[in-house]
């Protein structure tokens, strides 16, 4: 592969209702999309995940168009590379920046999957032909509007699910919906909410035979969530404290969790997410793949890595109608009984739909 030309476009698309965390509100996406063309032609696509304001990670929209334009891009353009593991290693000498990373190692993915006539969850090691899928429903104004959301869900045949938590709005909320739905595989995200100050509160948790809290502690802590693991039975998942699989091997040999939520923009690319996956194979850690509101192109590649084997848990992947009114890919991804296919057509499975993107992008930059 020899990366020609990249172009960026910026896109803002309207979601389907407004989803709220402990963070905050969002009713619409902006993000990045990448364009990749090699010197044969070969176009792939990639997405950057990150938001518009740094409340997730640090990154942003604005921060991750600067590094790839002023680093990442120039980096890569004109390089020979054999394969898209070489990406991730000519980006080291570049610290942290990995949404905008994963962007263009995503395109560069695409690439080589469609040179090499396989589709992107073979070449990642897949082995699924179906995933299971769950649904993370944001913090509702009422309890009967979150016994709603969840009743929609079920029916759809969501085989997990994710509500938010946040001080104030957390045993209470967990009571309520064990009260109506005793068995469902139920899980609560805190998105780093919390404190050890807490561990009394998180403690009532544990009667409610939760698949896991996730992310309770600091985003960037590893340390003091084994204390709280040691405090609790319910599984703890980190999240926001994974960066890489240095992290995985800390938070692992700390005991800081039982379970990974693994986020492709998060570690830093395929390459990372496929690394962490291996080991967490080897040390039988059960990990999922988290969700970061992406359109299509991100949602391809959540779709590939989520076949492989160790991913044991459902997923945040919805279909694209769950989120989008109309996807930027055809066909959309579509989730039926609780499952996604797993494309395997060559490349992502999937194609850039131009007529719907162009409703919403809202500038374009190439570069060369």
């Amino acid at each position: 592969m020899k990366l020609q030309s990249v172009r960026i476009h910026h896109v803002k698309m309207p979601m389907k209702f407004t989803f709220t965390t402990s963070f905050g509100s969002m009713n619409e996406k902006e993000f990045l999309l990448i364009e990749a063309t090699d010197e044969d032609g070969t176009v792939g696509y990639g997405e950057c995940v990150a938001f518009v304001a740094p409340w997730y990670t640090e990154e942003t929209v604005k921060t991750c168009w600067h590094m790839l334009e002023d680093f990442l891009i120039p980096m890569l353009i004109g390089k020979t590379l054999q394969h898209p593991d070489e990406v991730s290693e000519l980006f080291s000498s570049i610290r942290m920046n990995n949404m905008a990373k994963a962007a263009i190692e995503g395109a560069m993915w695409d690439i080589y999957c469609q040179q090499t006539k396989q589709s992107l969850s073979h070449a990642l090691g897949g082995t699924r032909t179906a995933i299971d899928v769950g649904i993370a429903i944001g913090l509702q104004p009422t309890k009967e509007a979150l016994l709603t959301a969840i009743a929609q869900a079920l029916a759809k045949g969501y085989a997990r699910i994710k509500v938010k938590i946040k001080p104030g709005a957390d045993v209470d909320i967990i009571h309520t919906i064990r009260e109506v739905y005793p068995d469902i595989p139920l899980m609560a995200d805190a998105n780093a909410a919390y404190t050890l100050e807490d561990t009394a509160l998180l403690q009532q948790l544990d009667r409610y035979n939760l698949l896991m809290i996730e992310q309770p502690l600091a985003y960037d802590d590893i340390v003091e969530h084994a204390t709280l693991q040691r405090a609790l039975s319910t599984p703890i998942c980190l999240d926001e404290s994974i960066h890489s699989l240095a992290d995985v091997k800390r938070a692992i040999s700390l005991g800081s969790c039982k379970i990974i939520n693994v986020k492709i923009g998060r570690v830093g690319g395929l390459t990372e997410a496929r690394n962490i996956h291996d080991y967490c194979a080897m040390h039988n850690v059960a990990i999922w793949c988290g969700g970061m509101l992406e359109a299509g192109i991100g949602r391809a590649h959540n779709v590939a890595l989520t076949s492989l084997p160790q991913f044991t848990l459902p997923g945040d992947t919805s279909g694209s109608s769950h989120y989008w009114q109309e996807d930027i890919i055809s066909p959309q991804v579509e989730m039926i009984d609780g499952q996604i296919k797993v494309p395997q057509t060559v490349g992502i499975g999937y194609e850039l739909n131009d007529k719907v993107l162009q409703k919403y992008i809202v500038s374009t930059r190439n570069y060369t």
